[in-house]
């Protein structure tokens, strides 16, 4: 018997881990439908592809009725906290992020949230690195809203592929001049590296089928 066909809602998917996931969403047969939820839009047509362009991204109650009937959201929205002060980093991590899980938890409690994060998120919520006090707090704040269940991918390094791009001119550099290492690295070293590629196809996986333990790292994420 096949697997029940997903919908899924995408935050973030113009960035380069957004992009991935997009990527595998749209080529995998079992998701049905996505919604993809960004500032801008993606540019690609696709009969799956929904795009929905907002602005304010505190308050959805005026969207609340596009955003229900979904199995999945996978959240790829974030910034390099490099420039900016804590408050405005906490604005644009945390407050933003809560704000849509709060709301989907509410209207789709049969969601499985996937928060994409970074590796040395700090969950203790104590330590010295700003962004990691962060992006931990809000791992931690997500794993105690009522959806069906969630999950925090820490990815260390992550290798574009498939012509991907990072938003990020300095990012994007050195990416090509890197090229070479990281397709090395993602074959010797799994604990450190993974693709575009593998992140979205390891959201669709734990979508699915879940996961024994809500943080992933690189060799969680390569393991899907």
């Amino acid at each position: 018997m096949s697997e029940r066909k997903l919908k899924v809602i995408l935050f973030g998917a113009t960035g380069m881990v957004g992009q991935g996931v997009l990527r595998e969403c749209l080529l995998d047969p079992d998701v049905e439908h996505v919604l993809s939820v960004g500032r801008s839009v993606t540019g690609q047509r696709n009969i799956k592809l929904e795009e929905l362009r907002r602005d304010n991204f505190l308050d959805f109650s005026a969207i609340e009725s596009r955003l229900s009937g979904y199995d999945a959201c996978f959240f790829c929205l974030g910034v390099t906290s490099v420039g900016l002060t804590e408050e405005r980093y906490r604005h644009l991590t945390y407050d933003i992020t809560m704000a849509a899980a709060t709301t989907l938890a509410k209207l789709n409690p049969q969601m499985v949230f996937v928060y994409v994060t970074g590796r040395g998120t700090d969950s203790t919520e104590r330590g010295s690195v700003m962004w990691a006090r962060i992006k931990g707090k809000t791992e931690n704040d997500l794993l105690k809203l009522p959806f069906k269940a969630a999950y925090m991918f820490r990815p260390a390094g992550i290798q574009p592929l498939h012509g991907i791009r990072s938003k990020t001119a300095w990012y994007q550099a050195a990416y090509v001049v890197a090229a070479p290492l990281l397709t090395f690295l993602n074959k010797v070293a799994p604990n450190y590296m993974t693709t575009t590629e593998q992140v979205g196809r390891a959201t669709l996986a734990v979508a699915r089928r879940g996961y024994p333990k809500p943080l992933l790292e690189s060799e969680d994420i390569n393991r899907l």
